[in-house]
């Protein structure tokens, strides 16, 4: 139902602009909005009303007009005066309560429409049927992103994400959990990824530059129909999950670019740490210190290049050599040969995997 705020805010306007005092009440004659001191207007006076046919009348100097939903009596609207042009300001106010009602009752139904969608929870007869009734386009490609704002304890994200995408055509903003935002936006068509990309772009600028806010984005691959949205989320969810544990640097992780992370990632955990201790033994790669790890990210950045590695690192090559050798010896693995590096490499991302499951029970 509509809030009391919303209530008041546009009886407010009207007062301000037509200077006729407005209140409405419930049904069961409670003040719900008022532009003036409406005690005096409650118990036998509105229930009478309610009770009979008409839809207005006149009662001790003010005009008493019913709000209908569906042809259900939910509010009545009092103007105070007698004259034609209370009685047609009554009516405006009204019509715009009428109206109010129907957006949020719409708006409430596609929130909880999109809900159950992403959910899974709607079978394909009911998808279609109430898309049409919600006037949904079943055929428009689309896509699910799923945004996740740090210490965000004001709501501060949902309320920029609606700023800018809630009022877009094609646009539909919701939430399944408390910490995750949910976009479901149509694109142009089912190759739009570059398209895509730059809209993720745009959600994490925003929230870090006008909400101070540490954001990373997901989003899943493109769908072409409205009962595959679904599909998308849970490929949202898992790369924001995937890119968390091995991608920690990005703030925006795409499905369909997961790489080997989402091979790891479906690992059983006992299979990891068979393979963790088959490789190192004891020497895992959690023991090495960060700069140790700082030193072998940049190797790999740069294709196991040496000289650029050094000069990135603002160190002398000698240096990095050492430090390479000093990995050599306490894991038996030369990133500096390529068999060697790609060992190295699953293993540190396995190792983040597992710490990552081991946090989450």
């Amino acid at each position: 139902m509509i809030s009391n705020q919303v209530i008041q805010t546009s009886i407010d306007e009207l007062k301000s602009i037509t200077r006729v005092d407005l209140c409405v009440v419930d049904v069961e004659g409670m003040p719900v909005a008022s532009t003036f001191d409406s005690e005096e207007m409650l118990g036998d006076l509105v229930e009478g009303f309610i009770e009979s046919p008409a839809d207005s009348q006149i009662v001790n100097g003010y005009h008493m007009l019913k709000v209908l939903e569906e042809r259900d009596v939910v509010y009545v609207l009092i103007a105070k005066g007698t004259s034609a042009d209370t009685y047609m300001i009554g009516k405006i106010a009204v019509s715009q309560l009428q109206n109010l009602i129907i957006a949020y009752k719409e708006h409430f139904d596609k929130n909880n429409f999109f809900q159950n969608l992403l959910l899974d929870n709607l079978l394909l007869v009911d998808i279609y049927n109430r898309a049409k009734k919600l006037h949904i386009n079943c055929e428009a490609p689309r896509v699910v992103y799923l945004v996740e704002a740090q210490n965000d304890k004001d709501n501060i994200a949902m309320e920029l994400m609606k700023n800018i995408f809630g009022e877009q055509q094609g646009c539909f903003i919701t939430a399944v959990e408390q910490k995750n935002i949910i976009l479901v936006k149509e694109v142009r068509n089912k190759e739009a990824y570059a398209e895509i990309e730059q809209t993720a772009q745009v959600i994490v600028d925003m929230l870090n530059t006008e909400g101070m806010l540490i954001a990373k984005v997901a989003y899943g691959t493109i769908v072409s129909e409205l009962k595959e949205v679904s599909k998308s989320y849970k490929e949202a969810k898992l790369a924001l999950d995937v890119g968390k544990i091995f991608y920690m640097e990005r703030s925006i992780t795409a499905y369909n670019m997961l790489g080997i992370g989402r091979l790891i990632y479906q690992l059983p955990v006992n299979l990891c740490r068979i393979f963790i201790n088959e490789i190192f033994g004891d020497s895992i790669p959690e023991s090495i210190d960060d700069e140790m790890l700082t030193t072998v990210q940049k190797f790999f950045d740069n294709n196991l290049n040496v000289s650029e590695t050094s000069r990135q690192l603002f160190v002398h090559r000698n240096t990095l050599v050492y430090r390479i050798e000093k990995l050599h010896q306490a894991t038996g693995l030369d990133i500096r040969k390529f068999d060697d590096a790609l060992t190295f490499k699953i293993a540190l991302m396995v190792v983040n995997y597992m710490k990552y499951i081991d946090s989450m029970q």
